[in-house]
C-alpha cells in the first residue's frame, strides 16, 4: 500500500503565502508604498475584526443573491446540457451561442440589467445565473460525452431504455464533471453578485466596497476583499464535501488505486 502524502507536500503553498505576506509587510511598513495606498497586514486585520459584524450583515444579502442565481444557473445548465446531449441539432445550434455569451464582459451586462430590472435583487440574481451556468453546462456536456460506449451498448442489449441508460450510466458519469464545473461556478457566483452590487443596490458586499472606496478607507477595502476570498474558499470546500457525499464510490476507487 502506498503511503499517504506527508506534511511536506503542504509546505509549498504555506511558504508561498508566507512569502506574499512578507513582501506585503516590507512594502507597507518599509515605506516602499504609501500607507494610504497599501495598508499593512496588521491594519487590514484590525479593520476585518472591527468591521466583521457589518461584513456579516452585508454578506447575508450577497450570499442570498449568489445562492438564488447559482440555483437558477444550475437548473438551466442541467436542462440545456441534457437536451443538447440528447438532440445533436440543439448542440450544433446552441453551443456556439454559449461560447459567444462568455465573450461579453460582465461589467457591460450589469448596467443593462439594472436599467431593465431596476435596483432590486432581480438584476443581481440574473447576472449571477448568466455567469454561473456556462461552466456547469460545458462540464456536463463533457461528462455526457465521456460515457463508456461499450457499457451503453451492453445496457441496450439487455433491453434498457434511453432513460435507464441516462439514469444509471450517463448521469453518474457526468457527475464528476458537474462538480468540477460547480466548484468554479460558486466562486463566480459571489464575484458576480458583488459586481452587480457595484452598479446599483442598497445592501451587500459590493455596496460596502463602493462606500469604503469612496471614503478612501483602503484598510477596510482590503478587509472586504479578504472576506470575499474566505467566503469563496468555504463555498468551494462545501462543493468538495457535497461531491464526496454524492459520489462515495470515488473514495473506494482511490483506495483501490493506492493498494
Amino acid at each position: 500500500m502506498k503511503r499517504s502524502p506527508s506534511i511536506t507536500s503542504k509546505l509549498p503553498p504555506v511558504l508561498g503565502l508566507a512569502a506574499v505576506l512578507a513582501i506585503w509587510l516590507i512594502a507597507s511598513e518599509g515605506g516602499l508604498v504609501p500607507e494610504f495606498m497599501l495598508p499593512s497586514p496588521a491594519q487590514v486585520g484590525a479593520a476585518l475584526v472591527s468591521e466583521f459584524p457589518t461584513l456579516l450583515a452585508n454578506a447575508s444579502v450577497t450570499l442570498q443573491e449568489a445562492a438564488l442565481g447559482l440555483g437558477i444557473g444550475i437548473a438551466v445548465a442541467l436542462v440545456l446540457a441534457t437536451l443538447m446531449h440528447r438532440v445533436r441539432a440543439l448542440y450544433r445550434a446552441f453551443y456556439p451561442l454559449l461560447v459567444v455569451t462568455q465573450t461579453i464582459p460582465t461589467v457591460a451586462i450589469a448596467p443593462l440589467l439594472v436599467l431593465w430590472m431596476g435596483f432590486g435583487m432581480a438584476p443581481k440574481v440574473t447576472l449571477v445565473a448568466l455567469t454561473t451556468f456556462f461552466p456547469i453546462a460545458v462540464s456536463l456536456l463533457e461528462g455526457y460525452a465521456s460515457t463508456d460506449k461499450a457499457a451503453a451498448d451492453l445496457l441496450r442489449s439487455m433491453g434498457a431504455s434511453r432513460w435507464q441508460i441516462f439514469r444509471h450510466l450517463e448521469f453518474p458519469t457526468a457527475l464528476s464533471y458537474f462538480f468540477s464545473g460547480l466548484r468554479v461556478s460558486v466562486s463566480y457566483a459571489v464575484v458576480g453578485a458583488v459586481i452587480s452590487e457595484w452598479l446599483g443596490g442598497f445592501e451587500g458586499l459590493g455596496v460596502y466596497m463602493t462606500r469604503v472606496r469612496k471614503a478612501y478607507a483602503f484598510d477596510r477595502m482590503f478587509a472586504v476583499i479578504l472576506f470575499i476570498v474566505v467566503v469563496s474558499l468555504l463555498l468551494m470546500a462545501l462543493v468538495t464535501l457535497l461531491r464526496r457525499l454524492a459520489m462515495p464510490w470515488e473514495a473506494y476507487e482511490k483506495i483501490e488505486r493506492n493498494d
